[in-house]
């Protein structure tokens, strides 16, 4: 048994999804304890009351804040290069739009990778993804798009899983291949389409478990509605449940097929109208927000609130990629949650957590403090969870526990 004692600030995050008008009232507990045993929270309380047992060990918090361990649900971590150019042309007066119809955006990574070894991928990765670690971040979903040929989508699929192996962090593997029609395809995008996810593709995805889910990027700058529904009806019969890149740039009815197909999540939602809001409730589907996408393309964020106020289960993630969100720390994106859109820090961090686990179907073990859930958790060197989101400009984190292992912890932070 492990004992996690001297906790100034327990919170007691439910497991998720957690709907949109609870997610501010969540439970804490002052001068707590916490203890684990075989990978699972079995007891928590206050430190007075904490359980001793021959030979159990004692962790001490330092009289800072327990969280449940974040959960980065949306993520493009695997890629090679960089776009500061569009950047700075962004900064000049470009839309991140006219950027792509230009043969810019996405197109530049998949040039990028497809010239990227799969080792030399995985080195890349792996720096990424120990800096998200010394940031508070014990799950992350990485998805595939940056290939666009069946041979590169796959070496991509197989460097997650490598990844995976290589470190601590638990990672989900999302389908992405209909990320953008590449240059060879351009006026073809239905053959493209029918390339990419031809039977034999996504039979060899469901042997060798190479993805949970299937995303599609659904917008005027890459697939029709229609083109979207008939990717993903397919790939779910092949075991791959969906996912939707969903009115990031324009309305065009992505968030209602995205409750149409009882989508696990539909992701970005910017333009969403209340049609598309009515759409996702009645599916059950989880709204993930990136507000760090917004703030760092410098455009509107997500109807955060009106989503709340829907009793919509609400997430948040990164988007950390090369083009439209080069932020991988997901602590940051919360704070942004917080002075842009208006979440409460506490709704905040269940939208990273417990919430953010229900939209990678990671729900009924992760991101909650509940006895019986992971014992993935998060001590913070300040008192209460509200003083993390108000210092976004300093990495608040003292030690990552990752199933009952202290994975992470000061002397090994990576800047």
């Amino acid at each position: 048994m492990l004992t996690l004692r001297n906790i100034a600030e327990l919170v007691l995050v439910p497991p998720g999804p957690v709907p949109g008008r609870a997610m501010g009232d969540v439970r804490t507990v002052t001068s707590a304890a916490l203890a684990i045993e075989d990978e699972r929270i079995v007891w928590m309380g206050s430190d007075r009351d904490a359980p001793r047992s021959p030979g159990a060990q004692e962790l001490d918090a330092g009289d800072g804040c327990v969280v449940p361990g974040l959960v980065d649900c949306h993520t493009h971590t695997v890629f090679a290069g960089t776009r500061e150019h569009e950047f700075v042309e962004r900064i000049r007066g470009k839309s991140y739009a006219q950027i792509a119809e230009e043969g810019g955006g996405i197109r530049v990574t998949v040039e990028a990778v497809r010239r990227t070894s799969s080792q030399e991928l995985i080195a890349l990765a792996l720096r990424r993804l120990r800096r998200m670690l010394h940031h508070g971040v014990t799950t992350v979903e990485i998805k595939s798009g940056y290939g666009l040929t069946v041979d590169d989508e796959l070496k991509m699929l197989y460097v997650v899983r490598e990844l995976a192996r290589l470190q601590p962090i638990e990672l989900v593997p999302t389908f992405l291949a209909a990320h953008t029609v590449p240059a060879e395809y351009a006026g073809r995008t239905d053959d493209y389409l029918d390339t990419l996810f031809a039977d034999a593709v996504l039979a060899r995805l469901r042997d060798e478990r190479l993805a949970e889910f299937c995303d599609v990027f659904c917008e005027r700058t890459a697939f029709t509605v229609e083109q979207s529904r008939r990717v993903l009806a397919k790939a779910k019969r092949y075991g791959l449940r969906p996912k939707l890149h969903a009115d990031q740039i324009s309305q065009m009815g992505a968030s209602a097929l995205a409750g149409e197909l009882a989508a696990v999540s539909a992701d970005h939602l910017e333009h969403i109208d209340d049609h598309g809001i009515d759409a996702l409730h009645g599916a059950e589907t989880v709204a993930v927000l990136l507000p760090g996408c917004s703030f760092f393309l410098g455009v509107q964020q997500a109807p955060a609130r009106r989503l709340l106020d829907a009793d919509l289960p609400v997430a948040l993630g990164t988007d950390y990629n090369p083009g439209s969100s080069m932020i991988e720390s997901l602590p940051l994106v919360m704070s942004i949650a917080c002075t842009q859109m208006r979440l409460t820090p506490l709704e905040a961090l269940v939208a990273a957590t417990a919430n953010a686990a229900a939209a990678v179907d990671r729900h009924r073990r992760l991101g909650a403090v509940q006895p019986g859930m992971q014992a993935d958790l998060v001590i913070l060197d300040v008192p209460d969870h509200r003083r993390w989101m108000y210092e976004p400009g300093r990495n608040c984190v003292r030690t990552v526990i990752k199933r009952g292992q202290v994975v992470a912890e000061p002397s090994a932070r990576e800047e």
